[in-house]
């Protein structure tokens, strides 16, 4: 399967890199080209993020790396009014479902953090934001089809 590229926005110093660890390297080496990735259960074919080496479906430990399609839908957030290192609030913490299925904690840009705007089930495109050396998923609103 040809790996799906979407945009790199470099935000510049300030937002924290996340800690790579051997388990999420594949994961991170991934979306430094800008392909969200997730494991999938080769046993089951449970498809699960964040990144482990052991199904938390059925405990099966033959899990092989996808390439996601980038689409996710928004299940919830939170808009922040503190501060927090590199975030300019507010800014959008938001859970979202991945087409494939599995669930992850983002943030949400390309849109003015503000309730009305923000649509339970909106349709979501993954982007990567680079931090440091690592770049980072988050989701902006889908283009509506044309």
């Amino acid at each position: 399967m040809a790996e799906s590229q979407h945009r790199i926005v470099d935000v510049g110093p300030g937002k924290p890199e996340p800690m790579i660890t051997p388990d999420t390297q594949p994961y991170w080496d991934a979306a430094a080209r800008g392909v969200l990735s997730v494991q999938r259960c080769q046993r089951c074919l449970t498809a699960y993020f964040y990144p482990r080496p052991i199904c938390p479906q059925c405990g099966g430990a033959e899990v092989d790396w996808i390439t996601a399609s980038g689409r996710a839908t928004l299940l919830s957030y939170v808009i922040s009014h503190r501060p927090a290192a590199g975030f300019t609030p507010p800014f959008v913490i938001a859970v979202v479902r991945l087409e494939e299925g599995p669930q992850m904690m983002t943030n949400i840009v390309g849109i003015a953090p503000d309730p009305e705007n923000l649509e339970l089930d909106m349709p979501l495109i993954v982007e990567f934001e680079k931090r440091g050396t690592a770049c980072v998923p988050v989701f902006r609103p889908a283009e509506p089809a044309s």
